[in-house]
């Protein structure tokens, strides 16, 4: 029997883009949001709130607006391209208040335990006990269930790594807690962990420290949301030719790309070179990180050995006296304690779930899991495109193989992760960002037809091979298409320029220049720029 009541647990992105889903399935979404407000992690708190997912108060999101985008909702102009967590908010309502998705939100309510009715071999139905702030309980009966909770809720803080700790004289906390570089004025801090948040607070503290150690055990690669040119790096770099050309010679494009990286500064010199290749873990995306350590108000080191009263030692010997704070950049573990244990096996380091979606073991394909991926690029898009699959999944307008199959599957793809990336607890999956988001949207018949397009509409045709692969390219065709998602396409980079237009430069009356003329260039630009970072 077809689904028709879903439960949606967590009401962030991924969870709107799954209320969304469900309604364009004729599926009937209740969604359980257990905070005062959706947004999940973009919604910054004044102080942290346990279980739920925190930011600091200057986190700026990493990918652009039109690649972060969901396909069918592109962002105002006006917006930057790159956004503070403040407007990743406003965007976030404007697509809950298009689509009228509020009504579906239950907010203040836990999820306490999901779990299957006896019935569930032949109903597919699943018992859902939630908690409002009051502490009233109450159980629900759904035909299906999503899960949209993310994976950074619970903090790693692996205190017995670290000897000595006990006797530190200082402060430590882990990077969940971390608000704002106030009350660290004039400190030593030691950051360690070199993810994007160690990089982002290392930064942000060293403005107002006296000084900041960076230690990190492996390295990074780091790279800048600009490119070349000025435009916003992943929508001039995430493309389906730059993906076909590094699918062709991953090895070159490896080499290459990690030589351009060297070119503005040399990693090896400024002590952050890794041993993995580029494409081997999500980049650290950090514009202002060289600058900090050129100026020496970031100094690299590498791991913590121990701690001794007040110092810390490093692992190649070296001492940092009287350090006043400490600051673990160490990941988070993951998990859902609402779920039976069963359906929380792990394959290697990730969880043992078909197309990172559902369980194999499931006699009725009726829970999945959206937005639990790591990808080189914006989580929206993927999520988005987990939950329109999905929720066909639920109508059984898609068949998923045998058991026995989905685990060959799932294994396979392990092997494969595992040897392409360095996959670890903190960073469980990767996934190819465009043939990812391309096998679910064939199942879903949402592909875009390059071949045909390129017979029938070759002004767009260019855009979606050449051009930033933005999510408009999945409402192209087939369930869910969207009138609107040509044009979408076709004025994508109006809305990267509009946001530079505070101060327009006037042309030479000799030389008039149009829009039309100005965004053509943006598109040679785009295709040179991409060709240009792997040669």
């Amino acid at each position: 029997m077809a689904a028709q009541r879903v439960a949606v647990i967590g009401a962030g992105p991924s969870g709107l883009t799954s209320i969304k889903a469900c309604l364009e399935e004729g599926l009937e979404p209740t969604c359980f949001e257990s905070s005062y407000d959706i947004g999940g992690l973009w919604k910054f708190k004044e102080k942290p709130e346990p279980g739920r997912a925190n930011i600091y108060q200057s986190v700026v999101i990493n990918s652009s607006k039109e690649m972060m985008s969901f396909s069918d909702f592109p962002p105002p102009a006006e917006l930057p391209n790159n956004m503070h967590h403040s407007e990743i908010m406003i965007y976030l309502r404007l697509y809950a208040q298009a689509f009228n998705l509020t009504q579906h939100i239950h907010l203040q309510t836990t999820v306490i335990s999901v779990r299957q009715r006896p019935d569930f071999a032949a109903s597919g139905q699943w018992e859902v006990e939630t908690e409002k702030t009051e502490a009233s309980r109450q159980m629900h009966v759904f035909d299906a269930v999503i899960v949209c909770t993310g994976h950074f809720t619970q903090p790693h803080l692996p205190l017995t790594d670290f000897p000595g700790i006990e006797s530190f004289q200082g402060r430590y906390f882990h990077s969940w807690d971390y608000r704002s570089a106030e009350g660290l004025e004039g400190k030593r801090v030691v950051v360690i962990g070199i993810g994007n948040s160690g990089g982002d607070i290392a930064v942000d503290i060293s403005r107002v420290a006296e000084k900041v150690y960076l230690s990190t055990r492996s390295g990074a690669w780091v790279i800048g949301r600009v490119a070349p040119g000025g435009l916003p790096a992943d929508i001039v770099r995430v493309s389906r030719m730059g993906n076909l050309i590094r699918k062709l010679f991953p090895s070159w494009t490896n080499k290459t790309l990690e030589k351009k990286l060297n070119a503005p500064f040399d990693h090896k010199l400024y002590g952050l070179q890794p041993k993995h290749a580029f494409f081997a873990q999500v980049p650290v995306v950090n514009d202002d990180l060289p600058a900090r350590i050129i100026s020496g108000r970031v100094q690299v080191k590498p791991n913590v050995k121990e701690f001794s009263g007040s110092s810390v030692i490093f692992t190649d010997g070296s001492i940092i006296d009287k350090v006043d704070v400490v600051v673990f950049a160490t990941g988070y573990n993951y998990g859902f304690p609402f779920l039976p244990a069963a359906l929380q096996a792990k394959c290697g380091y990730r969880l043992c779930l078909y197309k990172h979606i559902f369980h194999p073991t499931l006699t009725k394909p009726t829970l999945a899991v959206v937005g639990f991926i790591h990808g080189f690029g914006a989580i929206n898009p993927l999520a988005e495109m987990q939950a329109r699959w999905a929720t066909r999944v639920f109508k059984g307008l898609i068949t998923l193989p045998t058991d026995k199959i989905m685990m060959k599957e799932i294994e396979k793809d392990t092997a494969e992760m595992h040897q392409k990336h360095a996959c670890s607890e903190r960073y469980p999956l990767y996934v190819d960002y465009i043939p990812y988001q391309d096998s679910l949207a064939e199942q879903v018949g949402a592909r875009p037809n390059i071949p045909w397009l390129f017979v029938t509409d070759p002004k767009l045709a260019l855009q979606v091979f050449y051009g930033p692969a933005t999510p408009y390219q999945y409402r192209l065709t087939g369930p869910g298409r969207w009138a609107g998602a040509r044009q979408a396409i076709l004025t994508q980079w109006d809305r990267v320029i509009q946001p530079f237009k505070t101060r327009v430069v006037p042309e030479p009356e000799t030389k008039p220049s149009s829009t039309l003329s100005i965004i053509m260039f943006l598109n040679i630009n785009a295709v040179f720029v991409q060709i240009y970072a792997y040669l």
